[in-house]
């Protein structure tokens, strides 16, 4: 029966959260969400990761739009990989375009990446598509990743995930988590990023030398 009742409440509105540390640009995104999703329900408008994420475990949204700089001392990647391995379905809208940053989030989960200057009908589809729980292919998302980086050493696709998310301050735990594997086998991804770069002349013992590689790589910010 609960499930039940969640259609019906899904066919009558759709949950958004905006997390976003300036005021007038969280109002500004809410308008531009109505503008598409006259129905839409506001579970959380505000700027704190903690607060979303409760709001989300008491009801699930369907929608969680967020931007790249909360402020909060954290990295995109971390605030991002947090939402995500909660369950919300993340659409980064930000004016934060650094490349590099844009692929870390995307690689840490997040279903779409449009900029805060987006046309109507670029947003609405990127806000549906993640409501329906699928990546977004806009021109934005399109142009950062046709930019993708050439790595000075040929690090597999779940390596390079791996290493973006542990480089970015996350535990192995969390890495393991949020890419649906042991942690034995998030560990096993660093190890061989960490053999790779140390056979082509660049040692990375630490997490420090990590994200430091990671950076000049411009896989983080």
């Amino acid at each position: 029966m609960g499930s039940r009742g969640r259609r019906r409440r899904r066919c009558v509105s759709t949950r958004v959260m905006v997390i976003d540390d300036h005021p007038l640009l969280r109002e500004a995104i809410r308008s531009r969400v109505l503008q598409v999703a006259p129905d839409a329900e506001f579970a959380y408008v505000g700027s704190s990761i903690a607060d979303a994420l409760a709001v989300h475990a008491a009801e699930p949204v369907d929608c969680t739009i967020l931007d790249l700089d909360l402020g909060d001392g954290r990295s995109p990647v971390a605030n991002t990989a947090d939402l995500v391995s909660a369950g919300c379905r993340v659409l980064i809208v930000s004016a934060l375009a650094d490349a590099a940053t844009v692929r870390a989030a995307l690689r840490a989960g997040a279903l779409g990446f449009v900029s805060k200057q987006a046309d109507t009908d670029e947003f609405e589809e990127s806000f549906r598509l993640t409501v329906e729980g699928t990546p977004s292919t806009s021109r934005d998302v399109a142009a950062i990743l046709s930019s993708d980086e050439t790595l000075s050493v040929p690090l597999s696709e779940r390596e390079r995930t791996a290493m973006v998310l542990y480089a970015s301050g996350l535990k192995i735990d969390a890495v393991a988590r949020r890419m649906n594997v042991k942690p034995a086998t998030a560990q096993e991804y660093i190890r061989r990023v960490r053999e790779k770069y140390s056979r082509a002349g660049t040692a990375v013992p630490t997490k420090t030398d990590l994200y430091r590689r990671a950076r000049a790589e411009g896989l983080v910010p």
